[in-house]
């Protein structure tokens, strides 16, 4: 019988947090969910893996038994997925690099170009992953490298260099009352619908809505997307406003929405992310270097 490697994240996930929701949160999916692929490993194992409590969810025997091989079959088959993966691009001479919405803003271009002139014969191919997962790829090993907006969850397992920062600003419809005000305090703000990234991306999705800057106010969501157009379009259509990089008015301009500065919130960062795996690999390092070597001046005086 084999068993999806999928549904033993999810196990291993469940037992080191002993809480499905922190799990869940962790995993970036419902806690519904979770909890129907726990059954399912469940029947397909024949056994009771977890005994389940108002306090969490404790391991029976049978899951310890589990939860002790886990980790390391996981990481041996992450390790082997990688490697065929990167020797499939490798043998191409393509770099894959992950990217979420304007990747590094009007860096990239040049970002490629120099690459291309640095590894002469290979190209960067760029794939663009929803908001539903903020590493782009990089944490399941789909990509070899990443530009990403910081912070992120799962940032402190992977390697991170910022490559600039810029405030954050709020979009709003363009019929809005405060659409016509050249700066908006965040506070008044709060009581605003937003239009939100997917609760299953947790503090990613908490960063948009500043809830650390609401000083415990709660917050209302008027609807849920995971990507641009669909971000846009509930905007426009007056579902909610959202926080947005600075740059999001050059890059997204649309009629029916308006960007206006906003106090209040820190700003945003773009960074570009590998894996400590990629530390030894020459072409990854090329590739951050080329990065890194675009900084603006001002991100270079900053830092």
């Amino acid at each position: 019988m084999d068993v999806d490697t999928r549904l033993l994240r999810y196990f291993a996930a469940v037992a080191e947090e002993g809480n499905l929701t922190r799990a869940a949160e962790r995993l970036y999916i419902s806690q519904p969910a979770l909890t129907k692929q726990i059954r399912q490993l469940e029947a397909q194992l024949d056994v009771r893996l977890f005994t389940r409590s108002r306090s969490g969810m404790a391991l029976t025997e049978p899951g310890r038994a589990l939860a002790a091989g886990v980790p390391a079959l996981l990481a041996d088959w992450d390790r082997v997925r990688r490697e065929t993966r990167s020797a499939a691009a490798r043998a191409e001479r393509v770099l894959r690099v992950g990217f979420l919405a304007s990747a590094a803003n009007e860096l990239t271009p040049s970002i490629t170009a120099a690459f291309a002139h640095r590894r002469p014969g290979w190209r960067v191919e760029m794939r663009q992953a929803p908001w539903s997962d903020p590493t782009a790829g990089l944490a399941a090993g789909d990509v070899d490298a990443a530009l990403l907006r910081i912070p992120f969850p799962g940032q402190n397992e992977l390697r991170t260099e910022v490559l600039l920062t810029e405030e954050r600003w709020v979009v709003l419809p363009a019929a809005h009352a405060l659409a016509e005000r050249d700066a908006i305090a965040f506070s008044e703000l709060w009581d605003e619908p937003f239009v939100a990234a997917p609760p299953e991306t947790g503090p990613w999705c908490d960063y948009w809505l500043a809830v650390d800057a609401r000083e415990g106010r709660p917050v209302r969501i008027g609807a849920v997307t995971e990507n641009p157009d669909d971000w846009l379009t509930a905007i426009a259509n007056g579902y909610g406003i959202a926080l947005a990089p600075e740059s999001a008015a050059r890059f997204y301009p649309r009629p029916g929405i308006v960007y206006r500065p906003v106090t209040g919130v820190a700003p945003t960062s773009v960074g570009v992310a590998w894996p400590p795996s990629a530390d030894v690999d020459p072409v990854v390092q090329d590739f951050v270097r080329c990065c890194l070597d675009r900084r603006p001046p001002e991100q270079l005086d900053a830092g």
